[in-house]
């Protein structure tokens, strides 16, 4: 249950003017109000006096430096005027406090010098001209007065400023951590977009492949138009798979199972579906297979989809492909080639994006990417994806 009293200290943080006025309307009433009565032929000059040093207590954090000078100017006509030390100079006390917790150093500093100096004349002024019996020890006594009100003020300022700091740097922790979250919900669209982009080109890549043959061979052919309906429907489903395997990430929860994602083991499954499309590819691995992370594994895998996409797309009829993959000592090197129209696979559909999706997980593994027009016809896509380098 929330209390009234529960809320007062946010209240207090939130009308400190209010706290202000309310405080100083009290040190009014107890050190100049009640005292007045004692004060029988001076009540006139006590109460304008009295009044003229704690009323300025209300701004003592608002503006500090204005309040204080209207209690020094009180201070000397207190000297002037009053006839003996009054109750009222606590709120000298407290402006001096208020000078060093709220006000420029400068500020501070005077108020600290013309406290002490105020010490000495209320002493001499209220207290006599003895030296050694009176005025010694009660300037002293004033003295360490304003001194511990200063110091105390001194304590009060460097908390609000390490409060300040220590706010200022949860701000910038907030605006870092906001940053931070920006750049990697960037990341992962690019990311999320590599990946669709290469397994909606492939698939419709084969999709169309399969669908125009079996258009052809149907009138011939009737098992070759149902073997690429069944080719069709499964490149379908494994593009499917694929998507909800991908946009799975983006759902709330992590209860989801998903499939793992391909790595270079399935790449001769790859060539396989490829050529069963229509394309006469063939398959060369040399060297022997090394430990590669799971990144750059997926990075080679679509790599050598999208190269074989592009290929179904550009390169023409009766087109060969080879993919070649070489596990060197320091790196895997991909080689993807046909011999077909290929300089047009430069000018895909997706004005440039699967080639340069290709070099974007190429280069964030650490490795290099090259594509352009082979001579003599066709076109080359080669990669190296290092073993232990990513970045």
């Amino acid at each position: 249950m929330d209390r009234p009293l529960d809320r007062l200290p946010e209240w207090t943080r939130q009308h400190p003017f209010a706290v202000d006025a309310a405080f100083a309307g009290a040190t009014w009433f107890l050190a100049v109000l009640l005292p007045l009565e004692a004060y029988a032929q001076h009540q006139s000059s006590i109460f304008v006096v009295g009044t003229l040093l704690t009323v300025p207590l209300a701004w003592r954090r608002r503006a500090p430096v204005p309040a204080a000078s209207v209690v020094v100017a009180a201070g000397l006509l207190e000297l002037v005027a009053a006839p003996d030390f009054l109750a009222a100079n606590v709120a000298v006390l407290m402006t001096i406090y208020a000078l060093a917790a709220y006000a420029p150093r400068w500020a501070a500093q005077t108020g600290l010098v013309i406290g002490l100096l105020g010490a000495v004349l209320a002493a001499v002024r209220f207290f006599g001209y003895d030296v050694t019996s009176s005025v010694v020890p009660t300037a002293l006594a004033i003295g360490v007065s304003v001194v511990a009100a200063w110091s105390l003020g001194n304590l009060r300022r460097a908390r609000l400023q390490r409060l300040a700091a220590l706010e200022e740097r949860a701000q910038l922790l907030e605006l870092e951590r906001d940053q931070e979250m920006r750049l990697a919900a960037t990341a992962e669209r690019a990311r999320i977009a590599r990946e669709m982009h290469d397994v909606v080109a492939h698939s419709l890549s084969v999709v169309i492949a399969q669908a125009d043959g079996g258009r052809y061979a149907g009138k011939t052919d009737p098992q070759a138009a149902t073997d690429a309906l069944e080719a069709i429907a499964a490149t379908g489903r494994q593009a499917l798979t694929d998507m909800r395997a991908l946009l799975g990430v983006l759902r709330e929860g992590g209860g989801e199972e998903y499939a793992p994602q391909p790595d270079v083991a399935a790449i001769p499954v790859l060539v396989d579906d490829v050529r069963a499309s229509g394309l006469d590819v063939d398959l060369i691995v040399e060297g022997d297979a090394r430990a590669l992370p799971a990144g750059p594994q997926l990075a080679a895998y679509r790599i050598v989809q999208e190269s074989l996409t592009n290929v179904l797309k550009h390169a023409g009829p009766a087109s060969r492909a080879w993919v070649r993959l070489q596990w060197r000592p320091d790196a895997l090197e991909l080689s993807v080639l046909d011999d077909g129209r290929g300089a047009a696979a430069v000018e895909s559909d997706g004005q440039g994006q699967g080639v340069r999706g290709m070099r974007e997980r190429a280069w964030l593994h650490g490795g290099r990417l090259e594509a352009g027009p082979r001579p003599g016809g066709g076109f080359g896509v080669h990669a190296a994806l290092p073993y232990g380098s990513s970045r």
